[in-house]
């Protein structure tokens, strides 16, 4: 049955089988493209914005396959709608590719609320941000703490570190106004130097504003306080003396000059003419 084969020299053998294999090789490649479909592709159209139902049963309609990959929660979009699509729009692929989408949760994810006391404004504005969640209105109370967080609102009452909130709450914020609530009298700043009139307000949290020079001023630090900014007291039309108040955080104006000021038995300045 094979004396064919075997009266042949193995040279013709050889080629005979070399031949056969290349026009397997052949076969193959010609018939690669319909065995891959490497030839069928289709344009990715967009699905983003509309809601999963939708787009699942849009993307089937184009023999494609659909995959949830991953949930986000963004508070401006509808619940369950697409919200970002792998591959992306317009882009080549072949048919009965999968589809991966990212979707907009039906229920926001509960945050757990942070103890913003303390904090200034701007850090606890970042901090809620960080978290999902928003800054809502301001509010302001007596504190020589400028602008530091001093309570944490939710509809009006004080919500506590730890409680769950859902993401995207907006907290308001009570923040203090720089100014203390304790009423202090006006001291008496005159005939101090600069410097010891600093170190004496700053045990009452009361700051120096504006400082204006009477003639030339070598070293502001070392200058006498000649006039003051509210002053100590001051003289009603009965004649009566009342005492004037500060609170905390607020500033003090003074006039200074390298002379030391004169008061009289009365305790009554005498100030330059031009003052």
């Amino acid at each position: 049955m094979f004396n064919f084969i075997t009266k042949r020299s193995f040279g013709v053998n050889l080629l005979v089988a070399i031949a056969l294999l290349l026009l397997m090789v052949f076969i193959f490649f010609l018939s690669l493209d319909s065995i891959t479909k490497h030839s069928e592709t289709i344009t990715v159209p967009s699905v983003t914005g509309k809601s999963l139902a939708e787009a699942t049963n849009f993307l089937k309609q184009k023999e494609f396959e659909v995959s949830i990959q991953d949930s986000v929660y963004i508070d401006s979009l509808a619940p369950l709608s697409v919200v970002k699509q792998s591959p992306e729009p317009d882009e080549v692929v072949k048919t009965h590719r999968t589809i991966y989408l990212t979707i907009n949760r039906a229920t926001p994810p509960l945050i757990e609320m942070p103890d913003l006391r303390g904090f200034s404004f701007r850090s606890a504005q970042m901090f809620l941000e960080s978290l999902g969640l928003k800054v809502g209105s301001t509010s302001f109370v007596p504190d020589i703490a400028r602008n530091a967080v001093k309570d944490q609102l939710l509809n009006g009452k004080t919500i506590e570190p730890g409680a769950k909130v859902p993401m995207s709450t907006s907290i308001d914020l009570v923040l203090g106004n720089g100014l203390g609530n304790t009423q202090l009298a006006v001291p008496d700043l005159i005939g101090l130097t600069v410097s010891q009139a600093k170190e004496y307000l700053s045990g009452d949290n009361i700051g120096v504003g504006a400082i204006v020079a009477n003639g030339s001023v070598s070293d502001t630090s070392n200058a006498y306080i000649v006039k003051q900014n509210p002053e100590p007291t001051t003289q009603l039309p009965t004649g009566d003396i009342a005492t004037n108040h500060i609170v905390a955080g607020q500033l003090m104006d003074i006039w200074i000059s390298m002379t030391p000021p004169v008061k009289d038995s009365t305790s009554i300045l005498t100030q330059p003419d031009n003052q």
